[in-house]
């Protein structure tokens, strides 16, 4: 399948610039309390993270829901998964690590969970990648995938303030509409679609923007957040980010 918004060099570049990536993961990470939901529900036991570098919901996964989690990406820094797994008292060798070109390769077993973060809206073609990820997953298993909402407030911020990192985007994968026709052409059940959280913005390498742009930044998010404890919501145009849920 063909993928032209990134390739390796931009990931390795993406995460050797990244600053803070090493931290301790709470219970309540985003997206914690939908998976352990699911997770009991469906008697998850164990899970693959597909393009999740350097592991954060694979290590989230092991050390809170004790599940049996690997890791796979295009791009694998070692060094920087040893040392998130020892933040977070866990131990080299504690999650499964498969570093791997995802079109290319052919799954040994089959996952009660395929998740991903951020990884569908870089490539053209969104059915097809919501496909390659079919084949990690068990019939009965459960698909999770979320992706950020930049037809919104946060995508006007990157838009007009990093538009080299939105043009990485396939902005009209972040359609509810196109996400859930997707999955059931793909025969999948018990689709659900739909915005996630109140409201939030953000840059990346926030620390090396302009005091002005950080400034302006902070400014719509204060608005943003007072805005949503008056009312709150979530929406196409507040809501950061997109939750897709199925079943095989």
């Amino acid at each position: 399948m063909e993928q032209n918004l990134t390739d390796r060099s931009f990931w390795k570049s993406f995460w050797e610039s990244r600053k803070g990536l090493i931290f301790f993961i709470k219970p309540n990470y985003v997206f914690g309390n939908i998976l352990a939901k699911l997770i009991a529900e469906k008697n998850v036991k164990n899970a693959i993270e597909l393009g999740g570098f350097p592991g954060y919901y694979a290590t989230y996964l092991k050390k809170y829901e004790h599940l049996d989690t690997t890791l796979f990406d295009y791009y694998i820094h070692q060094d920087l998964i040893n040392q998130l797994l020892e933040k977070n008292g866990l131990k080299p060798g504690d999650i499964n690590i498969i570093e791997a070109d995802l079109f290319n390769y052919k799954p040994e077993k089959l996952y009660d969970m395929v998740l991903s973060f951020g990884l569908i809206e870089h490539f053209n073609d969104t059915k097809a990648i919501i496909e390659t990820h079919l084949q990690f997953l068990k019939p009965g298993g459960i698909l999770f995938i979320t992706l950020p909402n930049f037809k919104s407030v946060n995508g006007w911020v990157q838009r007009n303030f990093d538009k080299e990192n939105y043009d990485k985007h396939n902005i009209n994968s972040m359609d509810l509409q196109l996400l859930t026709d997707s999955c059931k052409q793909l025969g999948l059940k018990e689709v659900e679609a739909y915005y996630h959280g109140r409201f939030t913005v953000w840059l990346e390498n926030k620390s090396e923007r302009t005091g002005l742009t950080k400034a302006l930044v902070k400014a719509i998010w204060v608005a943003g957040k007072v805005f949503t404890k008056v009312i709150p919501m979530e929406s196409k145009a507040l809501s950061p980010y997109i939750v897709v849920k199925a079943v095989r």
